[in-house]
């Protein structure tokens, strides 16, 4: 406490002294304050008491700044966050992580440090570490904390489900007939596949190096006929030189040595036509057998392409489906690895009626089918209730449900999709009711754009050779976006 003056009147050193530790005690230390500061966002962060699987899904409490993961079997780690403040706000909605970057820098917002940056749109809205001030403060990216955000960065993959709520909702338990149930011959039938692919590939391979081996054996008895073909040709010279000098010869003794001579050259004349009509013989079949061969290989390589394909299509068609069904486009839209598999309208009953925002997610097999969860963002009516007004297309059930697996999704909404659905996206759909502040202001920057390092890293050159450094990030990390 600074004395009171009126007291006594110390001398000027005096009070500046007595000035100086009175400030000393009002101002916290700065590293004191970041460690309790740690300590308390350490204190709010929770884990399974379980053992965990992989995440399927965030779920973001704009409410209670908070984030929830969940794997198949409940929610596994918690964490408080910092979604966007007002004029800024975080869109509540449906996402899924996009992209995932270590080390990002945001050419936004004065270069921040983004750390463990999961994107969720190509706009700029993405889960990243950073600063927790106890409110909503960021410009519209869900901040967390950054021992947390590193954690997570290492568990999660793209294509994990993100929902932002208003409120606070999780997933619970659902059973319906219109919730997809796949075939259950249908992995065994893509494993079959597989092995047959594997099988073909294998029979391509003995076929290509069969034909090899009669391409080199035909060679073989090519370059044996052409030496024949040279000795014969030799053979029929010497034969006629022969017969050139037996006309030549001007004596008896001169011709009988050349008669001599002649008969000589057409013996081996006629030794070597042998040998070259016999290497003529085997070449014919060796050719046949070559040209026989290469046809094989031909087709066993047509066989190993038709197969692999059939194989991928099989093993596709067990990738996990999204389906997104908007009453107020009255469409059915599927996507399968981020990319568009079909769309068509679809019946709600009572289109005039809301339906609300549910997402339902296959988790895990159960038997023959799966079992599936729901998330709510609002109840006009409930998730059952919505499920009871959706008349599916049979031709797309037909087309979409034997091969639904876990991590499948069904997306219904009141929304249209959000103008963030787009290439390398799943089904974007943002709640037109809430605030969008964070996301209104941000320029959408599809994937496909072109991309360039950041200027300190090609001035200073981090990472060196002993390591991976800024733009050495598995995930991409020498490029931004935004």
């Amino acid at each position: 406490m600074i004395p009171r003056l009126a007291q006594a009147r110390p001398d000027k050193a005096q009070w500046l002294a007595a000035v100086a530790v009175a400030v000393l005690i009002a101002v916290p230390d700065p590293a004191a304050a970041a460690r309790r500061h740690h300590h308390a966002e350490g204190a709010s962060e929770a884990v399974a008491p379980r053992a965990t699987g992989t995440p399927l899904m965030a779920i973001v409490s704009i409410k209670s700044q908070r984030v929830t993961i969940y794997d198949a079997d409940g929610w596994i780690l918690r964490a408080p966050v910092s979604t966007g403040q007002k004029g800024r706000e975080t869109p509540a909605g449906v996402f899924s992580v996009i992209q995932k970057e270590k080390d990002h820098y945001s050419n936004l917002y004065d270069d921040a440090y983004m750390p463990n940056m999961q994107r969720i749109t190509w706009s700029g809205i993405a889960l990243h570490g950073g600063p927790l001030p106890g409110h909503a403060a960021s410009h519209g990216c869900i901040r967390m904390p950054y021992g947390f955000a590193e954690g997570l960065f290492e568990r999660t993959g793209v294509g994990m489900r993100v929902i932002i709520a208003p409120h606070d909702v999780a997933p619970v338990e659902i059973a319906h007939p219109a919730l997809f149930t796949p075939k259950p011959d249908e992995a065994a039938h893509a494993a079959a596949l597989a092995a047959e692919a594997s099988e073909v590939s294998r029979k391509a391979d003995a076929a290509k190096s069969a034909a090899a081996s009669a391409e080199r054996e035909a060679a073989r008895v090519r370059m044996a006929l052409r030496v024949k073909e040279n000795l014969k040709a030799r053979a029929e010279a010497e034969r006629a030189a022969a017969e050139k000098a037996v006309d030549a010869a001007s004596s008896d003794e001169a011709k009988a040595r050349a008669e001599e001579n002649k008969t000589k050259a057409e013996a081996k004349l006629a030794d070597v036509q042998a040998q070259w009509e016999a290497a003529n013989a085997d070449l014919q079949p060796k050719l046949d057998a070559a040209t026989q061969a290469r046809e094989a290989a031909t087709a066993a390589e047509s066989a190993r392409t038709a197969a692999a394909k059939a194989a991928r299509e099989a093993a596709r068609a067990l990738e996990p489906v999204s389906v997104f069904i908007s009453r107020k486009a009255q469409k059915l839209y599927v996507r399968r690895g981020f990319e568009p598999i079909l769309e068509s309208p679809v019946t709600i009953r009572d289109p005039d009626q809301p339906i609300g925002t549910h997402v339902f997610t296959a988790v895990a097999r159960s038997g023959s089918g799966l079992r599936w969860t729901v998330v709510s963002l609002n109840e006009p009516s409930d998730a059952k209730s919505a499920l009871d007004r959706i008349a599916i297309p049979q031709e797309v059930l037909d087309r979409i449900a034997p091969g639904a697996s876990p991590r499948s999704s069904l997306i219904i909404s009141d929304e249209a999709l959000s103008r963030e659905t787009g290439k390398g996206t799943d089904f974007v759909a943002v709640l037109s009711e809430e605030p969008q502040g964070g996301l209104i202001m941000r320029r959408r920057h599809p994937p496909a754009e072109v991309r360039y390092p950041r200027e300190r890293e090609r001035q200073y050159g981090w990472g060196g050779s002993g390591g991976r450094g800024w733009w050495d990030s598995s995930y991409g990390g020498s490029y931004y976006r935004w």
